[in-house]
């Protein structure tokens, strides 16, 4: 699914590396298309003839507020509600690993009888036994981004394949260093659930034959974190001198990553790849600390959220495998196994491409 050009820009590069994804605490934004606030019952059953309710109440709940990255899917996800005619909220902490926290607010949006959830989970687990409170409340829950264990949820928004942007991100730097030499990832927080699924497909990507000569040395975590991060990628070269690349599948990490090797003795020598956005990433392109990165569209991943969350809410689905739902602009999507809907193909930005996208 191509990238849309409209997106407005994220947050830009700063000199210091207090990058504003931390800057405030949690936080609660309100838009105001109805009052109503009646739950919609959580069934097995789907009439998908049924109409579109309007005045919901749909919260958002990314892994961290105030990160660019989420700040354009939630915005995504608030653009999709508008025009639905329902009403968009969103809470969470300032921090990436704040799981606690997570939980708290699934309670308090519980409390508050908010007719569906749309959650990116810090972990698999942690937010099982509230979620499962909320759906028994009539809540509708839609994960994205990140997933919870598939019993706790109706949907799971995927980015795009798991298999794909584990094994393509293995491919795109093992191409930048001439399938050869010692590489690390650089993780966001360790109990992150799709960034472990997609290490595991990176991992397995590594077994192939065509990969004989490139070893994965280490397996860091910069908590989604931009001082972290940077530490994390000076730690790693440190430790192991010889590193020829480095992939980063979170777009703190990629950006932090980069930002220290371009100002090191290690630009040129090391390879830096990963999930990053454009805007971010444009400089580091064009310096040529970076070759290539790749990512989808995380406006329309907010949007798709949305529309799964009204779709749930409104009854035309359960979230069973092969039931399909129209998502407005971005057409109909069919369900999956697990409950998984899948946004579509990540885009591979380079230095001839990348001048084409603003987010």
């Amino acid at each position: 699914m191509p990238i849309s050009q409209r997106i407005a820009a994220s947050v830009a590069a700063t000199a210091a590396l207090s990058i504003a994804l931390t800057a405030c605490g949690g936080t609660t934004k309100n838009s105001s298309s109805s009052s109503d606030s009646s739950s919609a019952a959580t069934s097995a059953s789907a009439d998908p003839n049924a109409p579109t309710k309007k005045g919901l109440t749909v919260a958002f709940l990314p892994k961290q507020v105030n990160n660019p990255y989420f700040t354009i899917s939630d915005n995504g996800g608030k653009k999709a509600l508008t025009a639905l005619g329902s009403s968009y909220k969103e809470v969470g902490t300032s921090s990436g690993t704040d799981t606690s926290g997570q939980v708290s607010y699934v309670n308090t949006l519980t409390q508050q009888q908010v007719n569906a959830i749309a959650v990116s989970a810090q972990d698999p687990g942690a937010l099982c036994t509230a979620l499962k409170q909320a759906m028994k409340n009539g809540i509708s829950v839609v994960t994205y981004d990140s997933d919870t264990n598939a019993d706790c949820r109706q949907l799971f928004v995927s980015q795009a394949s798991a298999e794909d942007l584990g094994r393509t991100e293995v491919q795109l730097l093992a191409k930048q260093i001439g399938y050869k030499g010692e590489i690390a990832i650089l993780s966001a927080a360790q109990t992150a659930t799709n960034q472990n699924t997609w290490i595991g497909f990176m991992k397995d990507e590594l077994k192939k034959a065509e990969y004989k000569n490139v070893k994965l040395v280490k397996v860091a975590y910069g908590n989604d974190d931009a001082q972290t991060s940077f530490q994390q990628t000076q730690g790693l070269l440190q430790q192991y001198p010889n590193l020829k690349g480095i992939i980063s599948p979170t777009t703190v990490g990629i950006k932090a990553a980069a930002q220290y090797i371009a100002g090191s003795k290690y630009k040129g020598k090391v390879q830096v790849t990963g999930l990053g956005t454009p805007n971010d990433m444009r400089a580091y392109v064009k310096n040529g600390t970076v070759t290539a990165f790749e990512l989808w569209d995380p406006s329309k991943l907010g949007e798709l959220a949305a529309y799964a969350a009204v779709s749930l809410a409104s009854g035309q689905i359960s979230g069973a495998s092969g039931q399909t739902f129209k998502a407005g602009d971005l057409g109909t999507f069919t369900i999956g196994d697990k409950g998984t809907v899948l946004l579509g193909k990540p885009t591979v930005f380079n230095k001839a491409n990348i001048d084409s996208f603003d987010f």
